[in-house]
């Protein structure tokens, strides 16, 4: 078996141009969604997804404000510039770009988005939502590992489902959408002793814990689809994920490459959590 790759970067395409559609719908209506990006600091890897984030912005017809601070930023000062980005109706969706400078409380930060404009869907309020399985923002990240699991047209019901990692922006919402799914979930993590023996059984595994070589082909049931999240450097510099896709793809039905496969569908569950706070929005506004 040689497995089917899932283009992240084809799917991310298909959903840009239905957000693109949407979003001009709202314009239409004087409710253009607006996307506030906020960097502090010169971290160049978050430099990178940020350009990346406002560029997907404006390619979409979305309002991109950018916010760009010195590392030496107070803590307050940003908590007030939060306070004014939620009190404006022309945002939607608030992103501050992790990691933050060590002085600034990044908990703090994200509690302090406005749970409407908490695109991101990371706060307390915005997890307990999903965990009771109400209407909120899904984490990006699971949230496109979910669309990348539909378009195989596999059905998760009835599926067992393995969850490498418990971070709280990957692993345990990964774990909840699955289970809202109907799939059965069962959660590794470091110190699951046996790893194997629980992915041998598995027929979806999503593999998230920041480590090259954490699933092998000998790890795989036959068949089962396979989600790379991971994203490391192998000894030659290139990128990798968790999955060691040479071997996993002679088993495996479906896998997601690196990159290619979950990284773009990232920035574009952003853009889908905007709109849809847009729309929220522009419903009550109209009413």
């Amino acid at each position: 078996m040689t497995a089917k790759v899932i283009d992240g970067n084809a799917l991310s395409k298909q959903l840009r141009a239905e957000v693109t559609t949407r979003a001009a719908a709202l314009t239409a209506r004087g409710h253009q969604p607006g996307l506030a990006v906020i960097l502090v600091g010169e971290d160049p890897a978050s430099a990178v997804y940020v350009r990346n984030k406002v560029k997907a912005c404006e390619d979409s017809g979305l309002l991109s404000v950018f916010d760009k601070y010195e590392a030496t930023l107070s803590e307050a000062a940003l908590l007030a510039r939060i306070a004014a980005l939620n009190a404006d109706p022309a945002i939607h969706g608030i992103l501050v770009q992790m990691p933050l400078p060590k002085h600034i409380d990044s908990g703090k930060v994200i509690e302090a988005i406005a749970t409407h404009k908490d695109v991101d869907g990371y706060s307390v309020l915005s997890a307990g939502e999903l965990m009771a399985g109400l209407p909120g923002f899904r984490p990006c990240t699971p949230y496109g590992c979910m669309k990348l699991i539909e378009s195989t047209g596999v059905s998760l019901k009835g599926k067992h489902a393995v969850v490498i990692g418990r971070s709280n922006t990957v692993g345990k919402p990964m774990a909840l959408l699955l289970l809202q799914a109907n799939a059965t979930v069962t959660v590794c993590h470091s110190g699951t002793p046996d790893l194997a023996y629980h992915t041998r059984q598995a027929d979806v595994v999503v593999a998230a814990v920041g480590r090259r070589n954490t699933l092998t082909g000998d790890m795989v049931k036959p068949g089962a689809v396979v989600i790379d999240v991971g994203i490391n450097r192998n000894d030659e510099g290139k990128l990798c994920g968790d999955v060691d896709f040479a071997s996993v793809s002679e088993v495996a039905s479906h896998l997601t490459p690196v990159p290619g496969g979950v990284g773009p569908m990232t920035i574009t569950m952003l853009l889908v959590n905007t709109v849809e706070a847009a729309e929220r929005a522009a419903t009550q506004a109209d009413a």
